[in-house]
């Protein structure tokens, strides 16, 4: 018997503004999507909390995207998440105050990583955060948390990849 673990995770989508809220719902349960909360308060999105049994987290969330498709052919994925953070969703899943959050950052500046986005709220990726707490300050991360984070990061990633110009990616590898 295969080992299964539970992954929580979330897929946001922009879907035609035809397709009527009760059809949406009914072609999702029936894609296999019947572990979601559906959420459809943003016009032309889909936001999908789910809790998947998988082998993996990147089996959680392919199977997840590929159910969406299948109910939903003309959705284009947003994001997968848990992924970008700022300082008060790291505090919360981490069990800190946003405070003691900040000051850690601040006093881990040569360690703590790189936020993708710097300006009045940093952003971050998740799973980054996550491997400098596990690393550095030996905190104990739950391992589905941290699968969930790689696998969301990388499709994200993935998801803007086709967009990067090969040659600046070529240079940018020397010299960034």
């Amino acid at each position: 018997m295969k080992v299964t673990s539970d992954f929580d995770f979330t897929l946001t989508f922009a879907v035609p503004e035809l397709i009527d809220s009760e059809t949406l719902e009914a072609r999702l349960f029936e894609a296999g999507c019947d572990d979601a909360i559906i959420g459809l308060g943003q016009k032309g999105r889909l936001a999908l909390n789910l809790s998947r049994e998988a082998e993996s987290a990147e089996a959680a969330l392919m199977t997840a995207l590929r159910d969406v498709k299948m109910a939903v052919p003309e959705a284009k994925l947003v994001e997968a998440g848990p992924d970008l953070v700022g300082i008060s969703e790291m505090a919360r899943l981490l069990a800190f105050s946003r405070q003691n959050m900040r000051k850690l950052i601040q006093t881990n500046l040569a360690s703590f990583p790189l936020p993708i986005h710097e300006g009045a709220a940093g952003i971050w990726h998740l799973a980054d955060v996550l491997s400098w707490f596990s690393d550095r300050q030996k905190r104990d991360i739950p391992h589905d948390l941290m699968s969930v984070a790689q696998v969301a990061m990388s499709v994200n990633l993935a998801r803007e990849a086709d967009r990067v110009d090969p040659g600046v990616s070529a240079q940018l590898k020397d010299i960034a």
